[in-house]
């Protein structure tokens, strides 16, 4: 009877495989579970292919059998004494587990090799710090944008949209700011402009008695009034047959659709001059930069056909200053703010920076240059050309340094871009955001 152990330094420890044998492994196939041989490996595992073990430097496996005294193994197919080559038995992969395979050999697709330890931690440490890094731009940002203490400097007294450009404005007690200004129900600021039959714009300065067209808003239509005439209505949203007209507005174009021949009658007919239309800024249009008009203003400032900014503030002590200077007192329709702040001194608005308002937060950008649009008397549409223009002249100028800015214009009032849209109303408190 044969030994089942066989001697001390005989050539069955001599071709005892190496340190390649899987750790834990169990078999494949017809093998799993089966209990290895004592020679396959000390550590539990089983044995290698002939092509691993002639790579680790161990004879053949068929050759290992002869010298053991172990009969081959049937191969499938023609018997191993075949003359042609063996074919190779494929390397067994485990049916599970990190070098599982899909199909007859497992369902865990292809073999692939575990992370090392050390780059899981520094994949982890490296996305740990670029969470903390946002977190930490996020809350800067914040703070820049929400400074933690605010200074009361007012008191919203009066809110006014000109759906119309050069029109008389439309007081209102509450009013939505959007990035292109101020909205009261389908009223949008300066969202409605007169131009010529050739696009481009026209203004009090052109025709004074613009001024004394009124604006209204009914049953989804725009309605005009004017001394003399019958009142107008105009669908806020006009069919899609009316033409799209391209307009020039300082010197830059902008798109308006036609409003129709009605209402160009009606104008021309009240202004009693040369024909004009009447166009409105859809919102699927492209708007105007306010940084084409001044520099000064942001990329992403925009407006429809507004000068050059959505939001127009004066304080009523500027009003008052101004007007202890004049021999006739002027409105605050003279120079068409969108916002009236009471509770502040004389000019105090051209030194804020940003403001909130409600929930709304803006930033000041650059003082109003002010032009002759200012001498047409609201109440009678006639234009002065003298005052109050030449008075502000005597004593707001801008300073020598800002004279490429503002040029030869005197200041009054300031011009505001919108940070964080909302909804104000009159009697809000006025904030100045002190960093």
């Amino acid at each position: 009877m044969e030994n089942e152990h066989p001697p001390r330094g005989s050539c069955r420890d001599q071709f005892a495989p190496q340190s390649t044998v899987r750790r834990g492994f169990k078999g494949f196939g017809r093998d799993a579970g089966r209990t290895p041989s004592p020679w396959k490996g000390t550590h539990g595992g089983g044995g290698h292919s002939p092509q691993r073990a002639e790579r680790a430097g161990d004879p053949p496996m068929r050759q290992r059998r002869r010298c053991e005294g172990e009969r081959p193994r049937a191969g499938r197919g023609r018997p191993r004494t075949s003359p042609h080559r063996p074919r190779a038995r494929p390397r067994p992969v485990p049916a599970c587990g990190p070098g599982a395979m899909s199909g007859p050999w497992g369902a865990a697709g292809p073999a692939l090799r575990a992370p090392r330890a050390g780059w899981v931690w520094a994949a982890a440490a490296a996305l740990a710090l670029g969470a903390l890094l946002g977190a930490w731009r996020w809350a800067a940002g914040r703070r820049r944008r929400r400074p933690a203490r605010l200074q009361r400097v007012g008191t919203v007294s009066s809110l006014f949209v000109y759906p119309v450009k050069s029109c008389r404005g439309v007081a209102v007690p509450r009013a939505q700011v959007t990035p292109m200004g101020l909205q009261s129900g389908e009223l949008r600021d300066r969202f409605w402009l007169v131009t010529k039959a050739d696009g481009h714009m026209v203004t009090a300065r052109q025709e004074p008695r613009l001024v004394l067209v009124s604006v209204g808003c009914e049953d989804g239509c725009l309605a005009l009034s004017a001394p003399g005439m019958e009142e107008l209505r105009v669908p806020v949203r006009l069919p899609r047959k009316n033409p799209v007209r391209n307009c020039r507005l300082f010197g830059l174009d902008i798109q308006g659709r036609d409003c129709g021949d009605e209402v160009a009658r009606w104008l021309t007919t009240f202004l009693n001059s040369e024909p004009y239309r009447l166009v409105h800024f859809e919102p699927s249009m492209v708007p105007r930069k306010s940084k084409d008009v001044i520099n000064l203003f942001r990329s992403t400032d925009e407006v429809a056909y507004p000068d050059c900014s959505p939001v127009l503030i004066i304080s009523e002590a500027s009003l008052e200053d101004l007007n202890t200077r004049l021999e006739k007192k002027v409105k605050i329709q003279n120079f068409r703010p969108n916002i009236f702040v009471t509770g502040c001194s004389a000019f105090e608005e051209d030194t804020w920076e940003e403001i909130l308002i409600g929930s709304v937060e803006m930033k000041g950008t650059v003082c109003c240059a002010r032009c002759i649009l200012t001498t047409v008397n609201p109440d009678t549409g006639v234009l002065d050309r003298k005052e109050p223009l030449e008075t502000l002249k005597s004593y707001r100028l801008c300073d020598p340094s800002e004279r490429h800015i503002y040029k030869s214009s005197p200041l009054f009032g300031r011009y505001f871009a919108v940070d964080k849209t909302g909804t104000i109303q009159v009697g809000d408190p006025v904030y100045k955001m002190v960093q």
